[in-house]
């Protein structure tokens, strides 16, 4: 049986690890997978990318892993065009095995039925936000976070560029900052190894590692070692 419990609390770090592609994902096997991470990140649009469609339940094997299900607009690191109507259905397709569901902020209001089954059945909704150019202003990551909030999100995950030193300590700053609900900060790009490492110190409770051969974002660690490197510093 796949494992729908997720306990996803403030300033506890867990490690996610993410399938890049549809081979690692049927070779995995749930106790090398629990061994890695605590939670896994099953990414709907690289496998309809590859021709897997999700409703062939291609994780049906990975039985009491907490699964994460994500369907990335192109313009968020998707790898593939999609319609809001097409990551719906694949997402609707995942439920009955979720422990979790990742839908971008700036496509919360294409899914208000789906936000409202989310809220009916308990199924965390993490709000994500992805800026692959550069580190977005406090005020820009705010107001993102707002929008979260409204929408019932259970964490914000905001992944973006870092380019500079300033950058990897203005996310790990937003991080460590109360703002009464849970948080995921992460840098991408060559420096985002420590940017993950320094926000998982300071209580990012989703921290995303690859599983498999494929980083699924730039600068991302193995998911193994990155859940090695969060158990061996001590929280910030």
């Amino acid at each position: 049986m796949i494992s729908n419990s997720l306990r996803l609390t403030p300033g506890t770090p867990l490690t996610v690890g993410s399938f890049g592609d549809g081979e690692a994902l049927r070779g995995a096997g749930s106790g090398p997978v629990l061994a890695a991470c605590e939670v896994a990140e099953i990414r709907l649009d690289v496998l309809a990318a590859e021709g897997l469609e999700p409703d062939r339940r291609l994780w049906a094997h990975l039985e009491g892993v907490p699964l994460l299900f994500t369907a990335r607009r192109r313009e968020e690191g998707g790898a593939m065009d999609s319609t809001p109507a097409q990551r719906r259905s694949w997402l609707e397709t995942a439920l009955e095995d979720a422990a979790a569901i990742d839908i971008e902020v700036a496509s919360l209001s294409d899914y208000p039925g789906l936000l409202e089954i989310l809220a009916g059945r308990n199924i965390p909704l993490v709000a994500s936000f992805h800026d692959f150019e550069g580190t977005p202003t406090t005020p820009d990551l705010l107001d993102r976070l707002e929008t979260a909030r409204a929408a019932g999100a259970a964490v914000f995950k905001a992944a973006a560029r870092v380019h500079t030193p300033a950058d990897v300590a203005a996310l790990a700053d937003f991080q460590r900052t109360d703002h009464g609900m849970a948080k995921a900060l992460m840098g991408m790009g060559p420096l985002a190894p420590v940017s993950r490492l320094l926000c998982a110190q300071y209580g990012s409770v989703l921290n995303y590692g690859y599983l498999g051969k494929t980083p699924t974002a730039p600068g991302q660690w193995n998911a193994a070692r990155l859940k090695d490197a969060i158990g061996s510093v001590e929280p910030a």
